[in-house]
């Protein structure tokens, strides 16, 4: 089902690692790795843009080089996910923004999707919000159970998980069918890599990248995923 290539694409100011696939009527998604959570995806020439943030640990992101907004998605209202002046920018005319409703009051506009909703953008491409929270004793405060989302996007049947800032909580049991997934791998905000390998193995996705990493070592995780047969791509995702 699956056609899939590697390059690096110039994008902005920067090379951003690019990585194309097709869907099962031959449409190409293409997802950019911006940085740490920030992911620029596009498919059958639509723009999406999810956690754009335009500074993290001093690794810019120009975004006034890139093309305008089809639609932005934001997970939550912490500064490594939400900027307002990276939306402001990528913000074009028709641009459909979607987040949780923190984010939302913060800026003054967008569209709320809760845990358990789904939009249809268009005929073939709908987002469900999925939860997305810490479990650990001590961490609960960073994500708490409700607030915050995870999204699955799909397009032309293909299906992309972008699970947002969580641990490996019961309800991604429900998440199905995935093709591409991208899980947070980052103590003591998201996922351990013990964490990852579990997820992953219950997952099953048929690529996997871990992100939001910080200075955490995936490579282990990366090996054991690998000989379960799922591939792994670790990109620039600090």
């Amino acid at each position: 089902m699956l056609a899939t290539a590697w390059m690096l694409s110039a994008c902005g100011q920067g090379s951003y690692e690019k990585d194309a696939f097709r869907t099962k009527n031959g449409k190409v998604v293409t997802f950019y790795a911006l940085g740490h959570s920030s992911i620029r995806m596009v498919y059958d020439g639509k723009e999406f843009y999810i956690d754009p943030v335009g500074n993290i640990g001093g690794k810019k992101v120009d975004y006034a080089s890139m093309p305008k907004a089809d639609y932005i998605l934001v997970t939550h209202e912490h500064f490594d996910h939400y900027d307002a002046e990276a939306i402001k920018v990528l913000m074009g005319e028709g641009t459909q923004l979607i987040m949780n409703g923190k984010c939302v009051e913060k800026y003054g506009g967008g569209r709320v999707l809760a845990n358990g909703e789904s939009v249809e953008l268009a005929e073939d491409i709908t987002v469900e919000a999925v939860p997305a929270y810490n479990t650990t004793n001590g961490h609960r405060k960073f994500h708490p159970q409700g607030r915050d989302n995870g999204y699955i996007i799909t397009v032309d049947g293909y299906r992309i998980y972008v699970a947002g800032d969580t641990e490996d909580i019961p309800e991604m049991e429900k998440v199905k069918d995935i093709d591409v997934a991208f899980l947070p791998c980052n103590q003591p905000y998201t996922m351990t890599p013990e964490q990852l390998v579990r997820v992953a193995k219950m997952l099953q996705p048929k690529v996997l990248f871990p992100y939001h990493l910080g200075q955490t070592d995936v490579s282990g995780a990366a090996e054991k995923l690998e000989k379960e047969g799922i591939c792994v791509r670790v990109r620039h995702y600090e």
